[in-house]
Formats: C-alpha cells, structure tokens, sequence
C-alpha cells in the first residue's frame, strides 16, 4: 500500500520551480486522473467558462428569510410602514420621536460556482468547485480570471464528460478581468479575429493546441539531426548577401532619422521604369482575359496562370499608390538613398532570407549541419514577413541524397507529431479537418512520388515559376497525392544551386504536399568554379558581395547538397488549418506588426 501511494504521490509531483500540479499530469492520465482521487493538490489556470447555483434553503423555512430571523426581528423591520399607516389614519396626532433602529440585512442564499480551468498543458480543462463562502462568485467567474487554488480531487456527483473534478478548499490568488475589455469573453471566436490579440490567443484551446504541436515538432526536428549526426550551426540573422539573389530584403541601417550623408533620391517611376497608369491598363487587360478564359472554361491551368499574374500586378499597383501617397516622388529602394559607408556596418546589410549559403561554409569543414531559426521577406503585401526555417547542408552528396534526406524528415516529423500529439490531433480532426490522420498517415506509409518540372511543360509554359495554384492543382487533381518536383529551369532558381547536363535546369526540388502547398526546397549546390562564376554573371549580381562563398570553390570544393523547410507550412499541415498567421505566435505582415 505504502508504495502504491508512493507511486501515485510522484505522478502529480508539483512542478519543480512552483507549488501547482500541472493539469497535464491529473487529465492527461489512461484513467482521467481517477487513480488520484483523494489527493491534495494545488493547481492554477485561467477560466474557460463558469456556472453558478444557488443552494435551496431548508425545508420548513420561509423561502425569502433566513431560518434564524425571529418574530420581534420581522416586526421591527416593518415599524415604519405600520407608522406611516398611523399617521394617516389618526390625523395630526404628534409622536415623540422614535428610537433609531437599525435595520435587519437578510443575507444572500449561497451558491456554488463550477469553473472549467486551463493552464494550457492539455486540450482538457479540469472542472473546479468552489463555495461563495470561499471566493466571490463575482470576482472568480468571469472567462479569463486566473485563480491558483487548493483542494482535494474528487469524484462529480453525477456521472459526465469530467472523470475528476477539484473541490476547492482554499483559493490562493484571483487574477480579476475588465468583462468589458477583455477580447476573449465572447465564445467561440473566429481564429481569424484573434490576430489582432495575439497577446491573449494562446489562451483559447485551438491556439494553444497548435502551440503544442509546434513544440513537438520543433523537437523532433532537433532529434531527426542529433540521431543522424548533424551538427547545430547557427547562421547570422543580419548579412550582406542574399542567398536567393533576386528577393525582397529588409534593409538594416542605422542612418535613418540622422543627418547623414544622402544620395539624391530618384523617383518611383525613374527606378522601376513603370507608371501607376500602365499597371492600371495593365490589371484591366489581364482582367479582361481572366474573364474570358472563364467564360470559356477550356483551360484551367491558363486561368490558373492568368489569376496568378493578375493577382502579383494588383499587389504591385497597390503597393506603388501607397506609397506614391505617402512619399510623393520618393523611390521604393530606400537603399540607393542611404550612403552605406558612413552606417553601423559600413556596408549594405539585410536580415537574412536564407541561412544556407552560411551553412554550405560549415558543411565544408563539419560534414553535415543544420539551422533552425527566423528567415525574413519584404516581398508581398499577402504573406508574413517572417517565418521559421530548418536548414541543412552536406558534404559529399548529392541531389538524390538531398531528396531521400528530405522525405526521412518528413516521415520522421509526422509519425512524431501523431505519436506525441494525440489529443491535439483529435481535436483538430473533430473542429477543422477530419482527414489530417489519414493525410500525416499517409507520408509515413508511401513513398513520395517524384516528378520531374518539364511533366507539367505541355499545360503550363516551361520555363515559369510555379505557382501556389499551380501546386496546389498538382497534388490535388493530377497525382492526388504529395510529391516531389526536380529538375527546374535555372532561371527561376538560385545562382548557386547546379546547372544539370542540359545546360537549361539545375538540380533543385520541391516536397509539395495538398492544403500545405510546399514544404521543403532544396537542390544540389554549383561546386564548380566556373559554372558559378558564370551564373553570378548572368543573373547580374554584384559578385564581390560573395567573393567569400565563392572561396568555398577556390580552396578544397566538394559536391555538397542541402534543403530548406518552412517550418510554420509543417505546422500548418499537420494541424489542418488554412492560415500560416495563425500557427506563427506573433505573425508580422504588410502593415502588421502589433507588439
């Protein structure tokens, strides 16, 4: 006996650095926590939602009264209308005046507030019992009241959807909340309107089950490295390159507000070379086409195409006006205003978009590393501004190690979450996506389906970039299925990834996967002095930036391979939900950065 309650005792052991039981360690129990009945524990959380019952009185007693108020007590509390009545009736009749009395207060019926509590440890909410003796009603009740209370596990008098509940003997802290304030007190909101609150939208179940998901992964991604020999390496958040060589970069400076030292602006028109008026002509060409290939219904992947570049002409219009409005005659690339030799850096610097040139320097001496950490891009008023990636390199490797390292990964991740995530999981099939289960099931079952980008060369115009639609068309009507892409023109990809035999693609590809869209982009890297130093030249970049990357192939190159992996996209993928913004815990976008 003395080592059952010894085994039970350690199981709702207190957390380490506090005196409150984790509700994880009561609910997440096979049983319900009914192995602990009888316990003392303390626990705390916030209010999800809260009931209160008033107690019946005595039978016998006066419904209205309490049963300890006697007959001389109830005729002294109506002395003054039987005054007022003699007043009336007798006349002018003058009285001494009587003896202050002071007037008998009934007291309230008590009551018995049922809280439903979350520490966000677990799906589950424990049921909380606390008498009107112990803690005001109105103070505990309202949604979003944080209490730390004491008490005894127990069984509920009726048998419910709650295996345990707490009855309450102390209540150690009330954390109150404005009602009229507080963004959560409403039930049930939209996902989408929590954005604005993403200081309080932990607090609801579906964010707090994605946040736990979100860490399962994260280690599982340190433990897919660790158990096949991968060394952490982390890679500078600022830099002066940009790894993809044609994107959007925020600029870092110190200079602005100063006087220091400007070049003469240009206009928005001078730089871009386009018009505000021309992009407007432009958007009703393209929308007149858009319109006709809908009316003609012949080819879904021209439409697919043509809603595609309608779509990135409206952003480009819309970002010109604006900031047309703002700054008239000012020029969108701030850097060419900016005399860089007199900043912090004495150079352009940039907050990375991509670590894996950095990494590509480290696999060249440790074999085989990787990265986990922030990426950034300016590039589109409907995408966030800054995402989380896993980034790998290896030496001695190749494209199709790259593409097997990949789909390991992938596997490794999803029959993570589904073994770690169980509640959660549940959940989201229950409240967003009921095929979540069968689609993780299926990475871990079948083997990716590799597709080659010229397959897609008699619908769509090689030689384009590929678009979300375009993807998302892939692996839901044509391969129903997740896949992955290789082989794509070099022109659409990266200066440094390797330019096949065919002098026209380079070794590079993509893990698509349905609702998610891709997950993983990776290739083979140029390790060939020439070949990169022509690529340099033929995409226009200034080489001296990267004088230090292409060191790597001066002095000891060796064929290496690697990929990069949206981490929020896996996130995204495996809870089911349709917004990156909403499994990111502070999403930053065009306009948005809130706290």
């Amino acid at each position: 006996m003395a080592s059952q309650e010894a085994v039970v005792a350690a199981m709702v052991t207190p957390f380490k650095y506090s005196n409150r039981v984790v509700l994880r360690t009561i609910l997440g129990r096979g049983d319900g926590g009914l192995g602990l009945l009888g316990m003392r524990v303390v626990v705390g959380g916030w209010v999800r939602s809260a009931k209160e019952v008033k107690k019946e009185p005595d039978v016998g007693s006066s419904p209205s009264l309490p049963r300890d108020v006697s007959c001389v007590e109830i005729l002294q509390t109506r002395i003054p209308f039987l005054r007022s009545l003699i007043n009336v009736l007798g006349g002018g009749h003058s009285y001494p005046p009587p003896r202050e009395k002071t007037d008998i207060v009934i007291p309230k019926l008590p009551s018995t507030v049922f809280l439903q509590i979350s520490d966000g440890s677990c799906v589950a909410s424990l049921k909380v019992v606390v008498e009107s003796t112990i803690a005001s009603p109105g103070q505990i009740m309202p949604t979003g009241t944080c209490i730390l209370a004491e008490g005894v596990l127990k069984l509920p008098p009726v048998e419910g959807k709650h295996a345990i509940e707490l009855q309450a003997e102390k209540i150690l802290h009330i954390g109150t909340v404005d009602r009229e304030k507080y963004p959560l007190s409403k039930k049930r909101l939209p996902i989408d309107s929590l954005r604005d609150f993403s200081h309080f939208k932990p607090r609801t179940t579906t964010v707090a089950s994605v946040m736990r998901m979100r860490d399962a992964l994260t280690h599982a991604t340190h433990n897919f490295f660790r158990n096949n020999e991968f060394l952490y390496v982390q890679v500078p958040i600022i830099t002066t390159t940009d790894a993809e060589g044609f994107s959007e970069r925020f600029i870092v400076t110190t200079l602005l507000g100063k006087s220091a030292e400007k070049v003469e602006p240009k206009s928005v028109h001078e730089i871009e070379g386009v018009s505000l008026e021309a992009l407007k002509a432009a958007i009703k060409e393209k929308s007149n086409l858009v319109e006709e290939l809908k009316r003609s219904d012949s080819n879904k992947e021209a439409l697919v195409a043509a809603l595609w570049d309608l779509r990135k002409t409206n952003e480009l219009a819309q970002q010109l006006e604006s900031r047309e409005k703002l700054h008239p005659g000012a020029s969108l690339n701030k850097a060419d205003e900016i005399n860089f030799s007199k900043d912090f850096f004495s150079r352009e610097t940039y907050l990375t978009v991509s670590g894996r040139l950095h990494l590509q320097s480290y696999a060249c001496s440790l074999g085989n590393v990787y990265s986990f950490g922030p990426r950034f891009r300016a590039e589109s008023m409907k995408h966030v501004a800054e995402m989380w990636m896993v980034e790998l390199e290896m030496a001695f490797s190749q494209l199709e190690d790259a593409m097997t390292c990949a789909e390991d990964f992938l596997k490794f991740l999803c029959k993570s979450v589904l073994e770690n995530c169980v509640e959660e999981i549940i959940f989201f099939s229950k409240r967003f996506d009921k095929t979540n289960v069968d689609r993780l099931q299926s990475i871990i079952s079948n083997a990716l389906k590799q597709v080659t980008d010229n397959k897609f060369e008699t619908k769509v115009e090689w030689g384009i970039s590929l678009t979300e639609e375009h993807e998302t068309y892939l692996v839901g009507e044509i391969y129903k299925r997740p896949v992955i892409i290789y082989n794509y023109p070099k022109k659409i990809k990266p200066f440094y990834m390797r330019v096949n035999d065919d002098g026209k693609t380079v070794a590079a590809f993509d893990v698509v996967v349905p609702k998610a869209g891709t997950l993983i982009r990776g290739s083979q890297n140029e390790e060939r002095m020439n070949m990169l130093s022509t690529r340099i030249k033929e995409l226009g970049i200034r080489s001296e930036k990267y004088e230090w990357y292409m060191d790597l192939r001066r002095h000891g190159t060796v064929k290496n391979s690697g990929f990069s992996v949206a981490f929020e996209h896996v996130v995204l993928f495996a809870t089911g939900l349709v917004d990156v913004a909403d499994v990111i815990p502070f999403p930053r976008s065009y306009g948005k950065a809130n706290n």
